[in-house]
């Protein structure tokens, strides 16, 4: 895994919802300030509708701009100390994509959507294609690919296809779209760097809405396992799923999802919104994204003021992962444990570094017990080991 990964946090944009790239620009120092080193984008290439019928791989959406507009946002990025992940939809095609030859697709539509084909996976053609698509992008300036329904796509593909592409470009970084299954597997078999974490993000509001931390324990404790294998990308909210402040049954509780967020292993990434606190539900019918993909104002100035807190909150816990890089690769085990409390302790693989988490979602103060000597409360207010209802601590050893 190329090295600079271990620093990164992204801030997730989908950008035919946000606006066009030129507009894009004009909130990339809300980023850097925010914390984050690497912008993710949505789907950016010529398509039909929502970005992930694509029909040109190596053009622009007309919709949000063109190859200057692209060059321009990517120089930004690069003078701001900025990474920048594509969105690869290489498993399917927008039915306007001009096929070469027919061998190239399997004649199926993807998971019954008429809009979207699939591809054939075993075509050489095919293989040829991607990794031509993928060397073009990352020499204009990418960094790496997040590669959509990477789950229905067979794992030898992408090894094919990533082997080859590094050999040109040995810093790119790979994350595959995984939702269900065998995460462990699918990464070493795919020679994929990351799989998309879904697991771990249901875990944490669903523990939070049942006070039952016991599901975010046995989570933890998969994605430990994960870890073994590669570096999953972790999330709270993306632009696929109901957003963290709408999902939560208690406002109270959306600091315990981030904190949980910033303090385990992984690579972290902020859908954007979510960071203002924005609300949305993603619905199960045509339009159903709309509320999770929507359009920002001009500029930063221009948000209303009622977001900002939360703002300043994703700022502290982006600071704390930041001077703990190490985090990255840590353990987290659930070092004590209730329905409604429990202490996240995080270590360096090397076991020299550790990092506590408390978190309390019940209607009374909880008293932790567990040593905490050496460590002070560098997020929250109030005296550990004691956590007040509805509270969290995270606890460092911070000078």
């Amino acid at each position: 895994m190329s090295s600079w990964v271990d620093h990164a946090i992204w801030w997730h944009v989908y950008p035919l919802g946000f606006g066009r790239l030129d507009k894009l620009r004009h909130w990339l120092d809300y980023a850097v300030e925010m914390g984050v080193n690497g912008l993710q984008l949505g789907p950016i290439f010529a398509s039909e509708t929502h970005g992930y019928d694509t029909i040109d791989h190596f053009r622009i959406d007309p919709r949000l701009g063109d190859e200057a507009s692209f060059d321009a946002l990517i120089a930004d990025c690069r003078a701001r100390g900025l990474r920048v992940l594509l969105d690869g939809v290489f498993n399917h095609v927008g039915r306007g994509f001009p096929v070469p030859d027919p061998s190239w697709l399997r004649g199926t539509v993807f998971e019954g959507h008429s809009g979207l084909v699939e591809l054939d996976h075993d075509s050489p053609d095919v293989r040829d294609y991607v990794v031509r698509v993928m060397k073009h992008w990352l020499a204009r300036g990418a960094d790496g690919w997040r590669l959509d329904a990477a789950y229905a796509v067979p794992p030898q593909f992408w090894r094919a296809v990533t082997e080859r592409v590094r050999g040109e470009h040995p810093g790119a970084w790979f994350a595959g779209e995984v939702i269900h299954g065998d995460y462990v597997t699918y990464l070493r078999e795919s020679g994929l760097d990351s799989i998309t974490q879904y697991e771990l993000w249901k875990a944490i509001w669903s523990s939070l809405n049942d006070g039952n931390f016991y599901e975010l324990a046995w989570a933890l404790d998969r994605h430990d396992k994960v870890l073994e294998a590669g570096a999953p990308l972790t999330f709270v909210g993306n632009h696929d799923v109901t957003r963290i402040a709408s999902k939560l049954t208690d406002e109270r509780h959306v600091g315990h999802a981030l904190a949980v967020l910033f303090t385990v292993g992984g690579v972290p990434s902020v859908y954007y919104g979510d960071e203002q606190g924005y609300r949305g539900v993603k619905e199960d019918r045509a339009g159903g994204d709309d509320e999770v993909r929507p359009p920002y104002p001009d500029l930063p100035s221009d948000l209303a003021p009622y977001g900002w807190p939360t703002y300043r909150l994703h700022e502290r816990l982006i600071g704390i992962r930041r001077r703990h890089a190490w985090l990255a690769h840590a353990r987290t085990t659930a070092t004590e444990l209730t329905n409604t409390a429990v202490a996240l302790t995080s270590t360096s693989p090397e076991g020299d570094r550790r990092l506590v988490t408390l978190l309390n979602v019940g209607d009374d103060p909880y008293t932790f017990k567990l040593d905490l000597n050496g460590l002070r409360v560098i997020e929250g207010s109030g005296p550990a080991p004691t956590v007040p209802a509805h509270s969290w601590f995270i606890l460092a050893a911070e000078a």
